[in-house]
């Protein structure tokens, strides 16, 4: 398995068949090794540093169905929430005030969000903090709305692909949501000029290890700028109830597969890693991810953007949160980095 991944550092792909060996195959030492590689190779592009990002949760109202998430519509038992563009803009002032300089607008598939709303709310931000760099969240979209968005100023967009393998996507999304349409969003996105982000989950039900296979391969062609991805966790309110949650180590074994093959990536240790284990953030910036994303929303609100259950909400206060996760990254050698940390600046 060290072979595999000495291939991988060196020429930067592996064939279907073997990626899927390496990952049906590989054990806490292949994982290690592979988190001292990836390590290595996010110190020598950023350095110590690790960026963070201001995550607002602007609406838990959302019009699909996945079988996988806690603000699918079907939940009857969501309590639901928007956040009005004064309140959003409330949340950018404070992480503003703390050191923030990325703001990341989530939220589901919400119809009152419209293309003019959202770019009036993207719009303002631009005006009020034009050193910051805004990233969209929101889902899918047609191409045209994508780009007034952009002309709106914003800069970045989150699409998570879930994963590359349609018979598996299928299996995970009701009838109406399209494989094809997904792949075609982050055509649009990057074509349209945002860094562009997508990502998997990983031990999502029906996943194997030839899934994850087509999501390396997928993510070799693509070349986003960001990737996020985190272990399945459930939702006592979904299909997906019943089901085991993905597995940390897993996940940390892709992270670092992620840095090894695209290098200068953006690369979150997300909120579901260190929902999934207590010290999965700190676990996942040293298997080579350089990117925290904390919580922004207002305190009162956070506990309704359920997506899975037990979800680690973070501190009520953005400068006391930053205070803690300095504190974290000082334990292992890092510490965060004030900026917005594009893609391609960052060495």
């Amino acid at each position: 398995m060290k072979a595999l991944i000495d291939r991988l550092n060196a020429e930067k792909t592996l064939s279907r068949a073997e990626w899927t060996a390496l990952f049906a195959g590989f054990d806490d030492e292949t994982r290690e090794y592979a988190a001292e590689i990836a390590r290595g190779i996010a110190r020598a592009r950023f350095g110590n540093g690790v960026y963070f990002r201001g995550l607002i949760e602007f609406t838990n109202i959302c019009r699909n169905n996945c079988y996988y998430c806690g603000i699918r519509a079907g939940n009857a038992c969501a309590a639901r929430y928007r956040l009005t563009k004064d309140e959003i803009l409330g949340c950018c002032a404070r992480g503003y005030a703390a050191g923030f300089r990325t703001f990341v607008l989530q939220g589901g598939e919400d119809p009152f969000f419209d293309t003019e709303r959202l770019s009036g709310i993207v719009a303002a931000i631009r005006a009020g903090y034009p050193d910051c760099a805004i990233t969209l969240s929101v889902g899918e979209m047609p191409r045209g709305d994508y780009e007034a968005l952009f002309r709106a100023g914003a800069n970045r967009y989150l699409l998570r692909h879930e994963t590359a393998n349609r018979a598996h996507y299928e299996r995970l999304h009701p009838d109406r949501m399209s494989f094809d349409n997904r792949m075609r969003c982050l055509s649009d996105l990057k074509a349209i000029g945002y860094q562009t982000g997508c990502g998997m989950m990983i031990g999502s039900p029906f996943q194997t290890p030839e899934c994850l296979a087509d999501d390396m391969l997928f993510l070799r062609a693509f070349e986003p700028q960001m990737i996020g991805t985190g272990p399945f966790l459930p939702h006592h309110d979904t299909p997906f109830a019943g089901e085991a949650p993905g597995s940390v180590e897993l996940t940390l074994f892709v992270l670092s597969l992620c840095r090894i093959m695209l290098p200068d990536v953006l690369l979150p240790a997300t909120t579901a890693l260190g929902t999934a284990s207590e010290d999965g953030r700190r676990r996942g910036v040293l298997a080579g991810a350089n990117v925290i994303m904390p919580n922004l929303s207002p305190a009162a609100r956070r506990k309704d953007y359920m997506l899975y259950d037990n979800k680690a909400t973070g501190g009520e206060d953005a400068a006391e949160t930053l205070s803690v996760l300095r504190a974290h990254l000082s334990e292992i050698g890092y510490e965060l980095r004030v900026g917005r940390g594009d893609y391609g600046g960052n060495r």
